[in-house]
């Protein structure tokens, strides 16, 4: 069994660092180390039918509806009108801009549900205005990156819907509801942050709008930000189901942009479902293959082992959860995100069951800590698009990101040593016994 799990990650790796895309990765890793067990052509079976078994789900069709719904919302000038909102309310504070650019990105991540989509939507426009005002490009890069992982965290999140899939059937609804507080925690910290560094360099300050001018521009974006109250308040009251509030999401933001809005023709809507019908492909394959993994760890014992050996090293809650943290983020750094929540989650948390901790609290733990991996090099997808929207290179970055993985690590350690920031809402709406 050892010997499959030093096969299994050392193919991975190889194939990693040679560019290989990661789906094709983790499928042909797990058939090279299922070859120790049985031959070639019962192993290329096997992985296949495992591959469709992991697809085989309802409340994956939640996904292609969100990513579709996303696509929408970043085209149909919600990002614009999110943007204005958040400068009305916040933008004449010490470092107005900054804030505004984590505000907007919480909220549009929020209704989109995608870390990318938002860094390319809200970066586009908040990256060239920060620079205008005086800010530094690769700190503006550097705030939006950050700020974009938010909207992994506050629902809808296809990554909490994926690792509902892969924690056995833990509630949607029960991790949507438990992802607000520490998403706005999260957005909180990032503020204070961004607040510190900009009076620190004497960043500009906007004037404060009237209160008529604030008035109308938070009603102009109200529509937008109704879409979560549709899709929330539907699943908690059970007027439809995670994927059900996926299509709602899609026929609200269709209407709103279409029609509303108007920044998106029908004769557009064919390109907007074919890059959908990308996107939505790249994703499954992961998924497959991630479940084909999966199942071979389980069928090797491989978590039964991990198990066993963090219960050796200490019965100390506090040292393990710390390590299961520190393997992640680590895990983060060169894995994607969708992979590595399908791949770990049956790996760490039963570990960190016995240790006291819900699936609920860890599930948030998990995407937080993963959610820093977007933001880190080299994989970091969100830093890439961060640094392509500011025209700048990573290494520039860094710097400025410093602090800020300071206060995203903090947050996440809040989050695994307090359940009550993860286990408070869900509790409290009757989702979380």
């Amino acid at each position: 069994m050892e010997m499959t799990a030093i096969i299994l990650i050392v193919c991975f790796f190889i194939l990693l660092f040679i560019n290989v895309p990661i789906s094709i990765c983790i499928a042909l890793s797990t058939l090279i180390a299922l070859t120790l067990h049985m031959d070639f052509t019962p192993a290329s079976i096997t992985i296949s039918q495992q591959m469709m078994g992991g697809l085989d789900s309802f409340a994956l069709l939640a996904i292609p509806f969100f990513i579709l719904s996303g696509l929408i919302m970043g085209q149909g000038g919600i990002a614009k009108r999110l943007i204005e909102c958040a400068m009305a309310m916040i933008g004449f504070l010490p470092g107005g801009l900054a804030l505004v650019n984590v505000m907007s990105c919480m909220m549009f991540g929020a209704i989109s549900g995608s870390a990318v989509a938002a860094t390319s939507a809200i970066g586009s426009f908040m990256v060239p205005e920060m620079k205008k005002h005086g800010y530094s490009e690769n700190f503006a890069a550097a705030v939006t990156a950050s700020a974009a992982t938010t909207g992994m965290l506050i629902p809808p999140s296809n990554i909490l819907i994926i690792y509902a899939i892969a924690s056995g059937g833990v509630s949607i609804a029960a991790l949507f509801i438990a992802g607000y507080l520490p998403g706005i925690l999260l957005g909180l910290a990032l503020m204070m942050v961004c607040a510190i560094y900009s009076i620190k360099n004497n960043y500009p300050v906007t004037a404060r709008l009237p209160f008529s001018v604030m008035f109308e521009k938070i009603i102009a974006a109200l529509p937008s930000l109704l879409l979560v109250f549709i899709v929330i308040g539907g699943i908690i009251g059970g007027v439809f189901t995670a994927t059900e509030a996926g299509a709602v999401a899609v026929i609200y933001a269709l209407v709103l942009a279409v029609f509303v809005y108007k920044e998106i023709r029908l004769n557009e809507m064919p390109q907007l479902l074919l890059k959908a019908c990308e996107t939505t492909a790249i994703v499954m394959l992961i998924i497959a293959a991630s479940s084909a993994m999966s199942w071979l760890l389980s069928y090797t014992h491989i978590p039964q082992m991990v198990s066993e050996f963090f219960l050796t090293l200490s019965d100390n809650p506090i040292i393990i959860l710390l390590l299961i943290n520190l393997i992640l983020i680590l895990v983060g750094a060169f894995v994607d995100m969708t992979p590595a929540v399908l791949i770990f989650t049956p790996i760490f948390l039963p570990v960190a069951m016995q240790f006291g901790m819900s699936p609920v609290q860890f599930g948030i733990m998990i995407v937080l800590n993963l959610s820093i991996g977007l933001v880190s090099p080299p994989v970091g997808s969100v830093l890439f698009v961060s640094c392509a929207v500011a025209k700048t290179a990573i290494h520039k970055i860094i710097k400025p990101m410093m602090p800020l993985y300071l206060v995203m690590f903090l947050v996440l350690m809040l989050v695994t040593y307090v359940p009550a920031i993860s286990e408070f809402l869900p509790r409290l709406f009757g989702l979380l016994d």
